[in-house]
Formats: structure tokens, C-alpha cells, sequence
């Protein structure tokens, strides 16, 4: 039987974790386009230098291209998942009793693979505790599942951030992009989904170091302590939230890195890399292993807060 509490406030509740995680990808867009031209253009000298001239010849709305895509990609997917009373009662009681609840739209597809991941392992384990390669093999598998709507969200975002400013521009807004890119070479939802195996590794490798650093963080602060999870400080739980981010980006950011530039890439006679491995090979060849880490600083600077406001709600 649902709890009356939860009906009562379950539409006001959706509105408010949708809103926050919208208000969280506008945030983090800021110093996002700094990161994407960094990893796909040579112009720059730093990231400070990326961002003056961004605001210089672009104005600071530049930084907000592409922002609407993953509002509302995002939020047109999982709004009927979370107006489901079913999935509303769990993810209350996920949020009232784990540190693993994030109060973003994502929640429904990082999250929710996660623990169903987990408790698979946690049934074959019977008593025993989760190993952390298990944790580790849980966050893969959420990262896989969010793949296929970061993907395509992805795409037409760096696509947007990149393309040329004024009256050269290629694309009018998100339909539009999605319009021009399906009718190119290759077609439809092959070209959408166009860098989606270099995302699915992105993703594994991310979401599988993210909840792997943040579990053996708080285990480790336990014992030292000699307390109980539930024991441990918000600020602690923030910081090792945000610890947790940088892992997950120092443990993906080459992966990041080839997507960004497979995503931004021409197509048919103007097209560049012939696929995931070619755009590896093509990178290392011409930028060294540097030309993997280019937009490391922002993206590091981004991840710390967002995250640690992940774990901390």
C-alpha cells in the first residue's frame, strides 16, 4: 500500500527534483563549452583563454549553447517515469535511506540501474557485503543504461556548442540540428547516435570509478571512525562526493575526449575519422597522449561541487 504522504506531495516532489536537475545541467554548462571547444579545436591556449574569447566574440549567452537539448531530452524522458506513483514511493524511500539519491532528472536511469545492479549482486552474495568490483560492475552498468539517452543528448549539445557563431551557423536550435544530421550521409538515427560505442566506454568506466571511490570512501571513513554510514557527517559525505567526481573523470577523460571529437565531426567527403579507433589513433598521432587530456582543468573544477552536491542531498 503506497503511503499517503508520498501521494499527497508525489506531483509537487517530481516538479522539484526535475527542476533541480535542470538548474544543475545549466550550471554545469557553463564551463561545459569551455571543456568541448578545448577538446576539439587547437584555438586556445588555456581555459581561461577559451572562455575571454568565448565571452569576448560570443557574449555570455554563448555559454548556454546547447542548453536546452539536455533540459529537455532529458526532461521528456523521465518525466513519465517519475509521475509513476510506483517509482515516486521507491525513490522517497531511496532518498530517505541512502546516500545514493540525486535529486537530477537522471536519477531514474543512473540511480535506478545501480540499485537494481546491486541488489542482483547483493542476492547472489546473501550476507556477504558487496565487493567493490561489484560496485564497480553496478556504476558500469548504470553508466551503460544512461548511454542511450546521454548519446544522442550529447551529440547535438557538442554540436551546437561548435558550430559557427553568427550568420555562419549551421543549426537553428536542437530540432533543427537533429533535423540536418539525420538527413546526412548514413541517415537517421545512425548519424544521431553517431560516437555512441566510445559513450557506452565513457560511460562504464565513468559511472563504475564514480560509485566504486565514493563506497570505499565512506567505508573507510566508517572503520577509521568505528561509526555506522548513517553516522558520518554531511560535509564528509560532500567531500567524498566530490572526490568521487574527480575519480570519474581522471578514470574517462580520454573517452570524453574521442567522443567530442567523433561528435563534432563533418560527415560524407568532409568527414574525418573513420571510427572510435581511427579518431584514438589519429588523436595520439597528431597531439601525443596531452592531445587526451586537453579541458582536464574545467571539467575537474565543474565535477567537484556537482558531484558533492549529488551525494550530500
Amino acid at each position: 500500500m503506497a503511503d499517503p504522504e508520498l501521494e499527497a506531495g508525489g506531483l509537487q516532489r517530481t516538479l522539484k527534483d526535475l527542476f533541480a536537475g535542470a538548474a544543475g545541467g545549466v550550471a554545469q554548462v557553463l564551463l561545459d563549452i569551455v571543456k568541448v571547444r578545448l577538446q576539439t579545436t587547437s584555438q586556445y591556449s588555456s581555459a581561461l583563454d577559451g572562455a575571454t574569447q568565448i565571452f569576448k566574440n560570443e557574449g555570455p549567452l554563448a555559454f548556454y549553447k546547447g542548453t536546452l537539448t539536455p533540459l529537455v531530452g532529458i526532461g521528456a524522458c523521465v518525466s513519465p517515469f517519475l509521475a509513476c506513483p510506483i517509482i515516486q514511493t521507491r525513490l522517497a524511500i531511496l532518498k530517505r535511506h541512502s546516500h545514493f539519491f540525486h535529486t537530477s532528472s537522471q536519477v531514474s536511469i543512473q540511480f535506478g540501474a545501480f540499485h537494481w545492479a546491486r541488489r542482483q549482486f547483493s542476492e547472489r552474495n546473501h550476507s556477504t557485503p558487496l565487493s567493490y568490483s561489484q560496485y564497480y560492475l553496478s556504476g558500469a552498468f548504470a553508466g551503460i543504461a544512461n548511454s542511450v539517452i546521454s548519446g544522442p543528448i550529447e551529440h547535438i549539445r557538442i554540436r551546437l556548442q561548435t558550430q559557427p557563431h553568427g550568420p555562419k551557423r549551421l543549426y537553428n536550435g536542437p530540432i533543427d540540428c537533429i533535423r540536418k544530421i539525420a538527413a546526412q550521409p548514413g541517415g537517421g538515427l545512425r548519424n544521431v547516435y553517431r560516437g555512441e560505442a566510445v559513450t557506452v566506454l565513457r560511460e562504464a568506466q565513468a559511472y563504475g570509478a564514480w560509485f566504486c571511490a565514493f563506497e570505499y570512501l565512506m567505508n573507510s571513513d566508517a572503520a577509521r571512525m568505528g561509526v555506522k554510514r548513517e553516522e558520518i557527517s554531511q560535509w564528509k559525505v560532500a567531500a567524498y562526493g566530490g572526490l568521487a567526481g574527480e575519480a570519474l573523470w581522471l578514470a574517462s577523460y580520454p573517452f570524453d575526449v574521442v567522443k567530442s571529437k567523433m561528435q563534432c565531426d563533418g560527415f560524407g567527403a568532409g568527414k574525418r575519422y573513420a571510427g572510435m579507433t581511427d579518431c584514438f589513433r589519429q588523436t595520439f598521432r597528431q597531439e601525443g597522449f596531452g592531445g587526451f587530456w586537453r579541458g582536464i582543468g574545467p571539467t575537474l573544477m565543474r565535477a567537484l561541487p556537482v558531484s558533492a552536491g549529488t551525494f550530500a542531498v
